[in-house]
């Protein structure tokens, strides 16, 4: 089966970091978050994977220049300019010449979504388009979708008030869509899947959605990216957070060439990474080649590739960019972000802070 992954989008929430990176190839855990998701769709049996490009289309082409990933081969489609949702998939299975049933992720969504049966359900009740659900504790932030008992659409509802919405469930990012579904989208302009093309199924009929309680995390914001790491470091997705690395004890792993000298707990530690005597890291990753100085603290944070924390500095709940400094005895809290190259005045204290500004 072929599908089409939407990574055009500019990342702005996890500025910062996207400003030299797109937010898909951002690492979660030492994988890409590309990988990650279409190493999803390849375990489901999609074999050809579009990637729609606007934002940084270079950063995608260069990473995976043999047209491969994680056992799928990849087509570019590049946006000349921004199509939203809808104008994304048509634009990109038009260029792909896909003229059958296929599939459409969202490229910042990490989930455990049976996509068999998603297709399977789709195929069953002759859908034109299937939409993929997932139940979220605080509806009024999403646009929920208002389903009949046999699973057909009946609307969709942007944001409701709290305590008015009549679902907790939301759209998940996959869908499963003919491809009669093209002839909807108009050729040119900006096209929104949830807010135009839909809606118009709806009234036609045609659109079904399947919901599903299995893990789902947009991995759009600091908050959601820390807690999708965190996730694969405590064991809420078990096994191994990334293919090859080695078990340390108190739950750490680490990679290649990793050494630490301190304490570490529920945490990886990238190939060429070094924590120093009496430092601790918890719930966080070292990427590759950084470096946590001597009493430095590390807690529910990633550090980037050649970051480095110096000694006695504090990193919690907050994300090292690659290759920046956190001087010695700085202290970062409340999801801070620090760009790639960055550097942290030694001492300073910073909370919710976005470094540079």
């Amino acid at each position: 089966m072929r599908a089409v992954v939407l990574v055009g989008g500019e990342g702005t929430r996890l500025r910062p970091l996207t400003y030299s990176v797109p937010k898909q190839m951002l690492p979660v855990a030492e994988v890409p978050l590309i990988e990650r998701v279409l190493a999803h769709l390849v375990g489901h049996g999609v074999t050809d994977v579009v990637l729609s490009l606007g934002y940084r289309p270079d950063a995608f082409i260069e990473a995976f220049p043999e047209g491969k990933c994680a056992g799928a081969t990849l087509a570019y489609a590049v946006e000349e300019q921004p199509l939203d949702t809808a104008g994304a998939i048509r634009y990109a299975a038009t260029a792909a010449g896909i003229d059958e049933t296929f599939l459409v992720f969202n490229g910042d969504v990490l989930s455990d979504l049976d996509i068999t049966a998603l297709v399977r359900f789709h195929r069953a009740h002759g859908a034109e388009g299937t939409v993929a659900l997932t139940p979220v504790e605080d509806p009024s932030a999403f646009g929920v979708v208002q389903t009949a008992p046999d699973g057909r659409v009946l609307a969709f509802i942007e944001k409701p008030a709290p305590g008015t919405a009549p679902t907790n469930l939301i759209n998940a990012g996959a869908y499963v869509l003919e491809a009669d579904v093209l002839g909807r989208i108009a050729p040119t302009g900006r096209v929104n899947v949830e807010r135009e093309t839909f809606p118009a199924m709806v009234e036609a009929g045609t659109l079904f959605a399947l919901a599903s309680d299995g893990y789902w995390v947009d991995v759009g914001t600091p908050e959601r990216y820390l807690q999708a790491t965190a996730d694969l470091l405590t064991g809420r997705r078990p096994g191994p957070p990334v293919r090859g690395a080695r078990p340390t004890g108190e739950g750490s792993w680490a990679l290649g060439t990793a050494r630490s000298e301190g304490a570490a707990a529920r945490s990886l530690l990238g190939d060429g990474a070094v924590v120093a005597p009496g430092a601790v890291v918890r719930t966080s990753v070292v990427g590759r080649g950084a470096v946590v100085g001597e009493g430095a603290a590390i807690e529910r944070s990633v550090l980037l590739e050649s970051a480095c924390v110096e000694k006695g500095a504090e990193v919690r709940d907050s994300i090292v960019g690659p290759r920046a400094v956190v001087g010695a005895g700085a202290v970062l809290r409340a999801l801070t972000v620090v760009g790639a190259g960055a550097v942290v005045a030694a001492g300073s204290l910073h909370e919710g802070a976005r470094l540079p500004a």
